[in-house]
């Protein structure tokens, strides 16, 4: 269940950075535009649930943990922003995985 709760706070927070990135500032009032309320409401939901795991799961091994949001990011950017993925960040996802991975036997 613990696992669970870290992927979402992971995908909200990655989710609530793209909404942010596609949020345009023209708009004159900002609580209208729709990219800021879903941003905030999912940045506010991944801190909430982040809250709850701090209680269940050491600060030294949830802070790094989520580490994986760059993982959601990357592929979110991928999918909708159309963004390429060089060898460079591949290297960089295997060892935000590898780490994960250490971090989990521990």
């Amino acid at each position: 269940m613990l696992d669970f709760l870290l992927i979402i706070v992971t995908v909200f927070g990655a989710f609530g950075g793209f909404a942010f990135k596609k949020m345009h500032f023209i708009k004159k009032i900002l609580f209208l535009n729709h990219f800021f309320l879903i941003g905030g409401v999912l940045y506010f939901l991944s801190a909430l649930v982040n809250i709850y795991l701090l209680k269940k799961i050491p600060y030294s091994l949830l802070f790094p943990l989520t580490s994986l949001s760059y993982i959601w990011s990357m592929l979110i950017s991928k999918i909708f922003l159309d963004e390429k993925i060089t060898n460079l960040k591949i290297l960089g996802i295997i060892f935000i995985i590898f780490g994960s991975i250490i971090l989990s036997f521990n």
